[in-house]
């Protein structure tokens, strides 16, 4: 790992709690992991209410199968609350597949720290949009993820208390497929700040709605609120003709919201432009703001807003 997965050491130093106790329940190895005693701990839960403290909205982006497009969705939502003149951070705890810094063209760039801890690295000038995510710290962006659930308990912990978010709108945590380790830690680290609730992503085939169903399953029993469901991948938009074109079935995501009782926030289609935007690192919602997918993320976006704010 990068310096910067170990700079957090540095930081305990500032606090004063580079400790004997603390040598001896750190532990070092393979990829990097930090085990945490109760009084390091203690210091994490106190710096996390003061960095997650000027941050208005948490709202999770939670999908049940890979694959997806829940990090596409996470992305362009992003981009369409900055459209709206929203302030908005990206906590990435995909820690297996972290893909949206390339889809913000981010680079790799060092993660500084500040009194309060880490800096998230800003995409723009105006600092507008925050993003946070394991790919800044490693050094070979081609290395495996090879972790065990303490390890990437450890990690988020550390994700969720010791970054600097500032003051946000809306702070956006994608996570990764399923109900895993990383959706608990998530939630347990978040417990001392309000999380409005989840937006669910799924495609219209029946495969993919199954998984978000246990999703749904999995929300209430973590007493999560549903903010809504998102069909992503429905349809094809031509790029000649911008004709959509159904490949895969259709309407599962909004049969999925009435059936649960969820609100549907809307469909994506799938979008040549917009795959091209992801790629190269370029704002869609910028580049196309006549397309079909444009619409369809403003409308979306809109709702949500409205959402958030009732």
């Amino acid at each position: 790992m990068r310096a910067g997965l170990q700079s957090v050491f540095g930081n305990w130093l500032k606090y004063g709690t580079w400790c004997h106790e603390i040598r001896k329940c750190l532990v070092l190895y393979g990829n990097g992991i930090t085990v945490f005693c109760s009084h390091a701990t203690g210091i994490m839960e106190q710096n996390s209410d003061d960095n997650l403290s000027q941050v208005r909205h948490v709202v999770l982006v939670l999908s049940g199968k890979g694959g997806v497009g829940k990090s596409t969705i996470t992305t362009e939502l992003a981009l369409a609350l900055r459209q709206a003149g929203k302030k908005v951070g990206i906590l990435d705890v995909d820690l297996c597949g972290p893909s949206i810094p390339r889809m913000l063209s981010a680079g790799r760039p060092d993660v500084h720290q500040c009194d309060s801890g880490w800096v998230p690295v800003y995409t723009d000038a105006q600092k507008s949009l925050a993003l946070m995510s394991i790919g800044f710290l490693m050094e070979d962006p081609d290395e495996a993820v090879v972790w065990r659930g303490p390890k990437k308990t450890a990690l988020i912990g550390q994700f969720v208390s010791d970054v600097a978010w500032g003051e946000l709108d809306v702070l956006l945590v994608d996570t990764p497929p399923g109900t895993s380790d990383e959706h608990l830690a998530v939630l347990e680290n978040l417990k001392k700040h309000r999380v409005d609730g989840a937006v669910l992503v799924t495609t219209p085939q029946a495969v993919s709605t199954g998984d978000v169903r246990r999703e749904i399953t999995f929300c209430k029993k973590t007493g999560v609120r549903i903010l809504g469901i998102i069909e992503n991948m429905s349809g094809f938009v031509c790029p000649h003709c911008s004709e959509c074109s159904n490949i895969f079935s259709k309407g599962g995501g909004e049969d999925l919201a009435k059936l649960t009782g969820s609100v549907f926030l809307g469909s994506v289609p799938l979008d040549p432009q917009l795959s091209t935007s992801m790629e190269e690192g370029k704002d869609f919602m910028q580049s196309f703001p006549e397309s079909a997918t444009f619409s369809a993320i403003s409308s979306i976006c809109a709702t949500l807003l409205k959402s958030l704010n009732d």
